[in-house]
């Protein structure tokens, strides 16, 4: 696993994992930009992370990450809007 990365020209947020095979693989998140905020509008594991775990981490590394840079998130992704409703630890980070 990779730290997270706040890709800003893209506006998207990444991170890389490691498949079965040794290979690196990326979770991200696309966003959009609302003052402090950050639209969470898809959340995508690379075809062979999933069913890993590897999506789920990269939420909480995301969730960590916007509580330590004091931004809140918007999740407008299906996925992302159940795993933050699973996880109420991260309700402070939650617009």
């Amino acid at each position: 696993m990779t730290d997270l990365r706040d890709v800003v020209a893209q506006q998207r947020f990444e991170q890389g994992f490691t498949d079965a095979q040794g290979q690196t693989r990326t979770v991200f998140a696309d966003y959009a930009v609302q003052g402090d905020k950050r639209l969470i509008l898809h959340v995508e594991a690379d075809p062979a992370l999933r069913g890993t775990g590897a999506a789920g981490a990269f939420m909480q590394a995301l969730a960590e990450h916007a509580r330590a840079e004091g931004l809140k998130l918007t999740p407008r992704c299906s996925y992302a809007v159940a795993w933050l409703k699973r996880h109420r630890e991260y309700d402070d980070v939650v617009a």
